[in-house]
C-alpha cells in the first residue's frame, strides 16, 4: 500500500504542516516587529541628534531654540521630529537652565536686570532618565530623576548629552515623547499573533483527534452490537484506503462470516430437528394409522352388515357412522400434514404455468366460498413467464392459503383477490383476503410449526408452505391489520433462471 495514503503518514503530514505554518508564522511575526521596532529606533535617533544640534546652537548663539526653530532655511527640525521632542533644556555647569523650549524653564529678569535662572531641581516632575554606561560619571547622582522609574506622573523619557565647553560640562536634556498606548500595542501584538496561531492550532488538534478517533469509536460501536447478537451490522469506513480501512473492511468481512455461520448452524439444527421428528413421525404414523385403517374397514363392515332396517334408526346410524369416517380421515390428514413437515420433500422440477396451480386449488375452495358468500378474484398479468416448480407440490401451498383465507372471511363473507405477475427473475403471486387478520404480535410466528391460532389447528398449514416455497428457491411474505384483511406474496423463480 502506497505510504502516503496511511493513517500515520498522513497525521504526520498535518503534524509537519502545523509546525511549518506556526514557525512561519511566528517568523514573519518576528520579522515585522523588528522590522518595525528599527524604524522607531532609527526616528528616535534622527530625534535625538536634532535636539543635540538645536542645543548645542542655542549654546554657541545667543537666541533661544524657539527662535531657531522659526529661522527659515532650517531643516534639520521638521514636523515629525516636532511630534517626537517633548522638551530640550541647555544645563550649564552650574546646573542651571540656560534654555529651553518650554517658556516655563527660561530664564527671566528681576527689576534690576539681573538673570535669574531655574536649576534642574526646581523643576518638578521630570521624566525617567536614560543613561547608559559610565558616561555621566560622578554627575549622574545630580539629576533628580537619575533613579526614577517610568510612572504615570511622568510622560516621556529623558535623554541627557554632556557637552565639554570652555567653562565646562554642559548636558543638553532631550526629552522625548512616549506613546504608551503605541508601546502596549506593540508589545501586545507578538503576544495576540501567538495566541491566536495557538487557538488555530488547538482547534486544528481537536479536529484531528475527533477525525482519526471516530473510526475508533464506530469500531466499538460496531463490536458492542455484534456481542449483543446484531451481525448484519456494517461498518462505513470500510471505503478509507488507510489501516482504517483495512480494518473496517476486515471487520465486515468477520461480521459476514459470523453471519453465514450462524445461519448455517441454525439450518443444520433445523436440519437434525427435521430429522429427529422425521424418524418420529414415521414410527408415529404407521402406530397410529394401522388402527386407524382398522377402525375404517369395520365402519365399512358395520354399515353393511349390521345396518338397522327401520328408517329412523338406519338414518341415526348412517349418521353416525359417516361422523366417525370423517373424524378417522380428518385425524389421517393431520398425520399426513406431520409426515409432509417433517420428511425431506422430493420435487419433480419442470416448466409449469403458475396460474394452471392456482385455479386448481381455487376450485377446492370455491363451494364453500359460494356458502359464504365470498367473491374470487383471479387477475393475471400480460407476459407472465413459466415458473419451475413441482405443480401438485405447488397446489398444497395455494391450497393452504386460499382455505385460511376463506375461513378467516367465514362470518361476514369478503373478497378473495388472487394476481399472478411478473416479477423481475420470478413470478408473483399474490393472495390477499378482506378477514378478520392477524395481530402483529403473531406476524412473525406463523410460519413456525406448531403455531396455530384456531381451536382445532395443528399449526402445519403455514409451516408446510414456508418448506415448500423454500425448497423452491422461492420466497414468501405477509402484510396484515387487524379487522382489514391478510395478504400473501409467493415469489417463485422462473423456468429459465
Amino acid at each position: 500500500m502506497n505510504f502516503f495514503n496511511t493513517f500515520r503518514a498522513r497525521l504526520l503530514l498535518i503534524l509537519a504542516f502545523l509546525l511549518v505554518a506556526t514557525l512561519s508564522v511566528q517568523l514573519y511575526v518576528n520579522f515585522t516587529n523588528s522590522r518595525e521596532n528599527t524604524r522607531l529606533r532609527e526616528m528616535q535617533e534622527e530625534a535625538l541628534v536634532a535636539g543635540f544640534v538645536l542645543g548645542t546652537n542655542s549654546i554657541t548663539s545667543s537666541a533661544y531654540m524657539k527662535d531657531l526653530i522659526g529661522r527659515e532655511g532650517q531643516t534639520f527640525f521638521d514636523e515629525s521630529i516636532t511630534q517626537r521632542i517633548k522638551n530640550i533644556m541647555v544645563v550649564n555647569q552650574e546646573w542651571q537652565i540656560t534654555d529651553s523650549l518650554n517658556p516655563e524653564y527660561l530664564p527671566t529678569t528681576d527689576e534690576n536686570d539681573e538673570i535669574k535662572y531655574l536649576t534642574l531641581n526646581d523643576v518638578k516632575n521630570l521624566p525617567p532618565l536614560v543613561a547608559t554606561g559610565n558616561r555621566l560619571g560622578e554627575d549622574l547622582q545630580k539629576f533628580p530623576n537619575a533613579n526614577q522609574m517610568e510612572g504615570e506622573e511622568a510622560d516621556g523619557e529623558m535623554h541627557p548629552i554632556p557637552l565639554e565647553t570652555s567653562e565646562g560640562r554642559w548636558y543638553v536634556l532631550v526629552t522625548l515623547n512616549t506613546d504608551k498606548k503605541e508601546i502596549f500595542q506593540k508589545a501586545s501584538r507578538p503576544l495576540i499573533y501567538t495566541l491566536l496561531i495557538l487557538l488555530f492550532s488547538t482547534a486544528i488538534t481537536f479536529f484531528l483527534v475527533w477525525r482519526f478517533t471516530r473510526p475508533i469509536a464506530n469500531l466499538s460501536k460496531a463490536a458492542q452490537l455484534v456481542a449483543e447478537g446484531d451481525l448484519s451490522f456494517r461498518l462505513t469506513d470500510a471505503k478509507r484506503t488507510d489501516e482504517i480501512g483495512q480494518l473496517a473492511a476486515q471487520f465486515n468481512e468477520m461480521t459476514a462470516e459470523l453471519e453465514k455461520t450462524r445461519d448455517l448452524a441454525t439450518q443444520l439444527q433445523r436440519a437434525e430437528k427435521s430429522a429427529v421428528v422425521g424418524r418420529l413421525a414415521s414410527a408415529i404414523a404407521h402406530e397410529i394409522r394401522n388402527p386407524l385403517n382398522y377402525i375404517n374397514l369395520t365402519l365399512d363392515h358395520l354399515r353393511a352388515k349390521f345396518a338397522p332396517e327401520e328408517t329412523g334408526k338406519r338414518e341415526d346410524f348412517e349418521k353416525l357412522t359417516a361422523q366417525l369416517k370423517k373424524e378417522v380421515g380428518r385425524i389421517n390428514n393431520q398425520i399426513s400434514d406431520f409426515l409432509r413437515y417433517s420428511r425431506p420433500t422430493k420435487l419433480d422440477l419442470q416448466p409449469i404455468d403458475a396460474s394452471r396451480a392456482v385455479e386448481d386449488s381455487l376450485r377446492i375452495v370455491e363451494p364453500q366460498a359460494e356458502d359464504q358468500n365470498i367473491f374470487i378474484s383471479l387477475v393475471e398479468r400480460e407476459n407472465v413467464p413459466p415458473i419451475l416448480g413441482d405443480v401438485e407440490v405447488l397446489r398444497s401451498v395455494f391450497s393452504n392459503l386460499f382455505i385460511n383465507a376463506v375461513q378467516a372471511m367465514e362470518k361476514d363473507g369478503g373478497k378473495l383477490n388472487v394476481t399472478i405477475s411478473p416479477d423481475e427473475k420470478s413470478v408473483k403471486i399474490e393472495v390477499a383476503d378482506t378477514g378478520i387478520g392477524i395481530s402483529q404480535e403473531n406476524l412473525d410466528k406463523i410460519f413456525e410449526p406448531y403455531f396455530s391460532t384456531k381451536e382445532t389447528g395443528t399449526g402445519l398449514g403455514l409451516a408446510i408452505v414456508k418448506k415448500i416455497v423454500d425448497d423452491h428457491s422461492g420466497m414468501i411474505d405477509v402484510a396484515s391489520s387487524l379487522n382489514e384483511g391478510t395478504k400473501f406474496t409467493v415469489k417463485l423463480p422462473k423456468a429459465q433462471d
